[in-house]
């Protein structure tokens, strides 16, 4: 069994920063891409940022040039840096990865990250 623990979430002031941490654990061999989402009140879920297991990132059109994504392997972690915050930000995170073999992707609960104005 695979879970993804996630942290790093909180309240911040347009204009900061937050980072997100996504750590796999469990039965995992390697895990190929992954990935953050995030649910805004009142919307879908979008995508945030993934990254392939050999490192090729993409991001949503709203967060390109702000937030960046990266992994550590030897970890099996991956993290989201979140510059330039702006209140539309605001919103519940997911993390998702897909561990090698398993043939499915494996979620983190919400996690907050609030934007005040």
């Amino acid at each position: 069994q695979v879970q993804l623990v996630e942290s790093g979430g909180g309240l911040v002031q347009a204009g900061g920063s937050l980072t997100l941490s996504c750590a796999a654990s469990g039965s995992i061999l390697s895990i190929d891409a992954m990935g953050w989402y995030r649910r805004a009140p009142g919307k879908q879920r979008e995508l945030v940022a993934a990254i392939t297991g050999s490192g090729t990132t993409t991001y949503g059109g709203s967060v390109k040039g702000r937030f960046t994504i990266s992994r550590d392997n030897a970890k099996n972690t991956v993290y989201l840096q979140m510059n330039s915050l702006k209140p539309e930000d605001t919103a519940v995170y997911y993390c998702n990865a897909d561990p090698t073999g398993l043939g499915y992707y494996v979620w983190g609960q919400e996690i907050q990250v609030t934007v005040s104005s």
